[in-house]
């Protein structure tokens, strides 16, 4: 929500009070969208820090191999 609102003060000039009342509407009139839109945000989020441990590692073993 917050790149939403910020994107659209900075581009449309759309006061932040406005698209976050908006936002919340939406939020109660599409639940089940929201709610899997959150689970999609997780799921990336965990996603992306699987990929960093993952390159961590592997940039761990490299030094370690180039010794």
């Amino acid at each position: 929500m917050e790149e939403c609102i910020e994107a659209l003060d900075k581009h449309a000039n759309v006061m932040p009070v406005i698209t976050s009342t908006v936002w919340k509407e939406l939020e109660k009139e599409n639940k089940e969208f929201f709610d899997a839109y959150r689970k999609a945000q997780e799921d990336r989020i965990l996603e992306m820090e699987t990929l960093q441990k993952i390159q961590k590692k592997l940039s761990e073993a490299s030094i370690r191999d180039s010794k």
